[in-house]
């Protein structure tokens, strides 16, 4: 018997948290793990934005709820427990504050950190700690970005953030392979999303960019869709410890 491929994405009777879930990715994220039948906890600093994703998604007959919350907190991240055990992760809330590498402030350097590196790492573990207590396996997406595989102008400590998150990911996938908890990176090039908008509506940053693509074009947030429920579905259930790159080229240079 032909196997099923549209089996293989089905996330009927799992749970997933999407952070950084108000808007952009992480919205997205939610949509389509939603659409695809998981359980879905929506997670966002900003309660009107989060609350109106979810609703989205309950009026499309999708299962989701909303929890605002402020990753930075890590208090606020325990808490998140009460909600799980999740299955899935979708590790995406981060910032970045584009400065010269000589003109780092200290401020900036703790911000950047404390969000896409001590707050997702400490995430993944309440997230990990909830199915190895449940005696269940999951999937652990952490979004990083192709700055975490190369270096970029004027990124020095967003650069540094994603190629530790590259580094804890693997160890993540080392460490729980043996419990069926797999962990991967997923890494885009710049994405259309409120919080890029700045950056590509100004003519000489998005000329650079797109010479740095070959396939000529940045991102929607579509675009991701595919991978991301490979990866957090059975179809890459031997995939784990490795960055899936939706970059149109760019690190492939």
């Amino acid at each position: 018997m032909l196997p099923d491929p549209a089996t293989l994405f089905d996330l009927s009777g799992k749970t997933a948290l999407v952070t950084g879930a108000g808007r952009g990715i992480g919205k997205a994220a939610a949509e389509a793990l939603a659409g695809a039948g998981a359980d879905v906890t929506l997670v966002s600093r900003t309660a009107a934005e989060v609350e109106a994703v979810a609703g989205e998604i309950r009026e499309q007959g999708g299962k989701a709820r909303a929890v605002p919350a402020d990753l930075s907190d890590l208090e606020a991240v325990a808490g998140l427990a009460a909600h799980g055990p999740f299955n899935i992760l979708f590790n995406n809330a981060g910032i970045n504050r584009p400065q010269t590498f000589a003109e780092v402030s200290e401020e900036n350097f703790d911000t950047i950190f404390g969000l896409n590196v001590r707050s997702a790492f400490f995430l993944a573990q309440m997230v990990v700690q909830g199915l190895l207590d449940a005696g269940q396996g999951g999937s652990m997406i952490n979004v990083s970005s192709q700055m975490g595989h190369v270096g970029g102008r004027n990124r020095s400590v967003y650069c540094a953030s994603k190629h530790a998150m590259e580094g804890f990911t693997k160890a993540m996938a080392l460490d729980l392979a043996d419990k069926g908890i797999r962990a991967n990176t997923l890494c885009p090039t710049f994405i259309r999303t409120p919080l890029t908008a700045p950056f590509l509506e100004d003519p000489a940053f998005m000329a650079d960019t797109l010479s740095r693509i070959p396939m000529g074009r940045v991102g929607e947030t579509g675009d991701l869709i595919g991978a991301m429920l490979f990866l957090a579905s059975d179809a890459s259930s031997l995939v784990t410890g490795t960055a899936i790159k939706v970059d149109g080229g760019w690190t492939a240079q």
